[in-house]
C-alpha cells in the first residue's frame, strides 16, 4: 500500500497488517536501544539471522529488533513472546541453545535467566522480574514490542488512531480540552500543565505557529528521552501533529542532542515513512492539515535544554535564555507563537487521546497524573529505565525494583532531578515521587534523572561535582549564576582538598540562596539545590571536612590515607604488585609499608588485598602510624 487517504483507509491497513500476524507465533524481540548496542547487541543480531536461517525455522517463526526494553545494564536483552521468556545478558554463543532448546523444545535456558541478588530466585518470565513487575509502562510498554523502523509495527499497536480521532472527531479546542481534563503536566522539569501551554499559543495572535520537540536531554546519568525517540519515535511524531493541529501550526522542529545518532537515525526513518503512506506532508489522511518538520541537532550545550536557549539555537544564535515574559506561547521561534514540550510529553498525547482525560487522570496523585519515566542509576542493583505511576515512593523504586543497594552496604541518599536536584537522605524514601512532594522535600523531578548513593558517597563532594558541572555549563549571561556557581564551587572544592575555613557553611548558605533568587533562568534558579539540600540533610560531613579535615566517607583523596596495618599483613604482596605509583614496599612474608608520599590513593591497595587479610586501611582526620617492613 502507498499513500493512506483517510481514516478507513488507515483502518484497513492496519487490519491488513494484524491479520498477517500470528498472535501464537514465536517471537523472538531483541533489544537493539543504545545501551543494548554497547554491550553487543548487533553481533546478536548477526547470530540470530543466520541460526534460524541455519535451523531452518524462517516460516516458523519471527524475529524483530526493538527500542530499550529500560534493563540497561542486563542487556543484550531477548525476549521470546508470545510467553514473554526473557534472557538477560545474551550473547552471540547463547543463540543456538535458544533456538534448539526454546524455540523447538519449549525448554528454559536456566543461565541466561534474571537472578535476584537478595534471594537468588530465578525468574523466567519478563513480567515476573521485580524490575518490571511494579512499573507502569504506558508510554515505554511499546519499545520492547516493535521495531521502531517499522511502520506496519507502530500500526499494529494502535499508532495514528489517536490522530485520526483528532482530526476527524475533534475541534482544536476539545483537543485542548482533553489534554487540560487530563491534567498532564510537562515532563521536561517545570511541570507547566501542558493544556494551559498550548492554549496560551492557541489564542495567541498570529497565522503563523511553530511546535517544537525539546530532545536535549544533558542531565548527567539521564537517557529517558533518548530511549523513547529512539525506541518509538512514531508515537512523539504523532503527538507532536496532534499538538500541532491543537494550537494550528503547521511547522514543527525536533531538536536532538548531537550524542543522540541513533534518534536521529530512528526520527528519520520515521519522518521518511510517515510522509510515504501521507502520515506526514499535506492534506493528512484527506484532512486537508498540513504538516511538515525538520530535525535539528544540538551542539551539546546543557543551557539548550531550557526552551528558550533552545529557540535561540534553533535560529542560529548562541544558545542563552531570553528574560520572561514574553514566553514562547506567545513569542517564541522567530518572534511567532510556539509550543514546545519535551519527548516524554510528546510521546503520552496519543495515550491522551486515545484512552481519554479519565483514564490518564486516574493515575497518578491530585496533582500530578500519569507515569513518569526515571533513570535509575547509581549504588543499586537493578539499574535502567523506570517508569511508575506519579506518587510511586522512593524506598519502593530503590528497593523494589531496583533491588536495593549492592554488596552489602547501607542507602545513604538519592539525588532527583538532574544536577539541580536535591539529595534526599534514608528518613526520606518514603517520599511519594510527584512534582509537589519532592520539591517540599527539598529535591525535583526534573526530568527524571535518579542517582542512588551509598555509604561510600561524601555528600559534600556530590555537591562538588555537579557544581563543577554546572560551572561548565552556565552561559553566563547573568552574573547570579555565572559568578555565584563559581564562587560555591570553590569553596566546595577547597572544603574536600583539606582547606575549608570557619564560616564557609554560612557563606555557602548565603550564596546559594542568592544565585537561586535572582538567576535570570532555571539553571541557575536551581543550581544552588545540591548544595541547599546536602547542607540541610548532611551538615555534619561539612562540619566534618572544616573541623576535621576528615571525610566521613572515606572518598575525599586529598582527606584520605592507605596504611598497612602490621597485625594483619602476611607480606603476601598482593597490594604491592597492584600499586601503579611503587609506593609500597615490602619483601614476601614481610610486613608491607606504604610511603605517604608517592601515594597517588588509587585504591589499588585496598582492593587488592584479600578479604581473609583485611590489612590494608583507609584512615581520615587521623595520623598515620609509622609502621615498620618486620617479619610477619
Amino acid at each position: 500500500m502507498s499513500r493512506i487517504n483517510s481514516p478507513a483507509e488507515l483502518e484497513s491497513f492496519r487490519k491488513e497488517i494484524l491479520s498477517q500476524r500470528d498472535p501464537d507465533k514465536p517471537c523472538i524481540t531483541l533489544c537493539s536501544g543504545s545501551a543494548c548496542l554497547a554491550t553487543g547487541s548487533g553481533k546478536v543480531f548477526a547470530a540470530l539471522e543466520q541460526e534460524i536461517e541455519k535451523q531452518g525455522i524462517t516460516a516458523e517463526v519471527s524475529f524483530r529488533t526493538t527500542g530499550c526494553h529500560g534493563f540497561c545494564e542486563q542487556g543484550p536483552i531477548v525476549v521470546i513472546y508470545p510467553q514473554g521468556i526473557c534472557y538477560l545478558k545474551v550473547q552471540p554463543e547463547d543463540i543456538a541453545e535458544i533456538i534448539s532448546a526454546t524455540i523447538k523444545e519449549q525448554k528454559i535456558v536456566e543461565r541466561l535467566l534474571y537472578v535476584d541478588p537478595n534471594t537468588g530466585e530465578k525468574s523466567s518470565l519478563e513480567e515476573d522480574i521485580p524490575f518490571y513487575k511494579h512499573q507502569q509502562r504506558l508510554v515505554l510498554g511499546a519499545n520492547r514490542k516493535i521495531d521502531p523502523k517499522s511502520l506496519e509495527d507502530y500500526l499494529a499497536v494502535e499508532g495514528y488512531q489517536a490522530l485520526a480521532k483528532t482530526l476527524f472527531e475533534m475541534t482544536p479546542e476539545q483537543v485542548v480540552g482533553e489534554v487540560k481534563d487530563a491534567k498532564l503536566r510537562g515532563r521536561g522539569g517545570a511541570g507547566f500543565p501542558s493544556g494551559v501551554k498550548w492554549d496560551f499559543a492557541r489564542n495567541a495572535p498570529g497565522d503563523q505557529k511553530y511546535v517544537v520537540v525539546n530532545c536535549d536531554e544533558g542531565d548527567p546519568g539521564a537517557y529517558m528521552d533518548r530511549s523513547v525517540m529512539e525506541g518509538n519515535p512514531f508515537a512523539v511524531l504523532e503527538g507532536l501533529m496532534i499538538g500541532a493541529y491543537a494550537i494550528g501550526a503547521n511547522e514543527g522542529y525536533v531538536y536532538v542532542r548531537q550524542e543522540y545518532p541513533l534518534a536521529v537515525s530512528n526520527l528519520a526513518i520515521a519522518i521518511e515513512k510517515a510522509e510515504k503512506y501521507g502520515l506526514l506532508g499535506k492534506d493528512i489522511l484527506g484532512s486537508g492539515f498540513d504538516f511538515t518538520v525538520k530535525v535539528h541537532r544540538g551542539a551539546g550545550a546543557f543551557i539548550c535544554g531550557e526552551e528558550t536557549s533552545l529557540l535561540n539555537s534553533l535560529e542560529g544564535k548562541p544558545g542563552e535564555p531570553n528574560a520572561r515574559p514574553p514566553f514562547p506561547a506567545t513569542k517564541g521561534l522567530w518572534g511567532k507563537p510556539t509550543n514546545i514540550n519535551n519527548v516524554e510529553t510528546w510521546a503520552n498525547i496519543p495515550l491522551v487521546i486515545n484512552k481519554g482525560a479519565d483514564f490518564f487522570s486516574a493515575i497518578g496523585t491530585e496533582n500530578s497524573k500519569g507515569t513518569k519515566i526515571f533513570s535509575l542509576v547509581g549504588k543499586v542493583n537493578n539499574t535502567g529505565l523506570v517508569e511508575v505511576p506519579m506518587g510511586a515512593s522512593l524506598r519502593d523504586i530503590i528497593f523494589k525494583i531496583g533491588g536495593g543497594v549492592p554488596d552489602g552496604k547501607q542507602f545513604k541518599a538519592v539525588q532527583t532531578g538532574g544536577p539541580s536536584g536535591g539529595c534526599l537522605p534514608e528518613n526520606l524514601l518514603d517520599t511519594k515521587v510527584d512534582f509537589d512532594e519532592l520539591t517540599k522535600a527539598g529535591a525535583m523531578m526534573g526530568s527524571g534523572g535518579m542517582i542512588v548513593m551509598d555509604e561510600d558517597t561524601c555528600l559534600v563532594d556530590i555537591a562538588r561535582y555537579f557544581l563543577e558541572f554546572l560551572s561548565d555549563e552556565s552561559c553566563g549571561k547573568c552574573t547570579p549564576c555565572r559568578e555565584g556557581i563559581r564562587q560555591m564551587l570553590k569553596i566546595l572544592t577547597n572544603m574536600t582538598n583539606g582547606l575549608g575555613q570557619e564560616g564557609d557553611i554560612e557563606l555557602l548558605q548565603e550564596l546559594a540562596e542568592t544565585t537561586k533568587g535572582s538567576s535570570m533562568c532555571a539553571l541557575g534558579k536551581t543550581a544552588p539545590n545540591p548544595v541547599l539540600s546536602t547542607l540541610k540533610h548532611f551538615r555534619h560531613e561539612y562540619e566534618a571536612h572544616i573541623n576535621h579535615q576528615k571525610c566521613p566517607a572515606l572518598a575525599c583523596k586529598e582527606l584520605i590515607a592507605f596504611y598497612i596495618d602490621p597485625d594483619k599483613c602476611k607480606g603476601c604482596g598482593a597490594c604491592l604488585r597492584k600499586c601503579p605509583a611503587d609506593a609500597i614496599t615490602g619483601e614476601k612474608k614481610k610486613i608491607h609499608v606504604v610511603d605517604q608520599g608517592k601515594c597517588t590513593r588509587c585504591k589499588g591497595c585496598f582492593e587488592a588485598c584479600p578479604a581473609a587479610f583485611d590489612a590494608v586501611r583507609i584512615l581520615s582526620g587521623e595520623p598515620v602510624p609509622v609502621a615498620v617492613p618486620e617479619e610477619v
